[in-house]
């Protein structure tokens, strides 16, 4: 295999001339249509915890954050696994069916020179650009379909704290 960067020792990270050479991956966000129950489950199942403010709300209270997206994050407090929840979504029939599993994946990069770099890296791999929020100033990012169609974001975002 020719890989310069392999052989750099650039790959899952690197910084070459001030810029991040690859994207790293942030969390999976999986789409549903009951967040709360979801996150539950996964928090059961994985031993993870829920980022500040996504806790659950006392018994009775209303749940508005668990009505829309919900992130767990690993013991050192790392985004691990997010849950965005939609109106409708199809049970998915797994291996074979209809309806296909699907889920996005989130990247992040530490600045928007380097959003802007990965997305010359994207389109040049073959990424269709679906949305280009870059200029937006609380959270810049682009949304793009893989080549098999499948969504994901690179965006800028701290690196999360150990």
């Amino acid at each position: 295999m020719n890989c310069p960067d392999c052989d750099a020792g650039l790959l899952g990270g690197g910084v070459v001339n001030g810029v991040q050479m690859y994207p790293t991956l942030r969390q999976v966000v999986l789409d549903c249509t009951d967040a709360r129950t979801l996150a539950e489950f996964y928090r059961e199942l994985l031993g993870l915890q829920y980022r500040p403010g996504d806790e659950p709300p006392s018994a009775g209270e209303p749940d508005p954050r668990g009505q829309d997206w919900l992130v767990l994050r690993d013991r050192s407090g790392r985004p691990s696994v997010a849950f965005q929840q939609v109106a409708h979504l199809p049970e998915p029939s797994w291996p074979e069916g209809p309806y296909p599993q699907m889920l996005h994946l989130d990247l992040t990069v530490p600045t928007v020179a380097d959003l802007d770099a990965q997305h010359a890296r994207a389109v040049r791999l073959g990424a269709r650009l679906l949305q280009d929020r870059s200029t937006d100033p609380e959270e810049p990012l682009r949304i793009y379909a893989d080549l098999a169609g499948h969504p994901f974001c690179i965006f800028v975002a701290d690196a999360p704290t150990a």
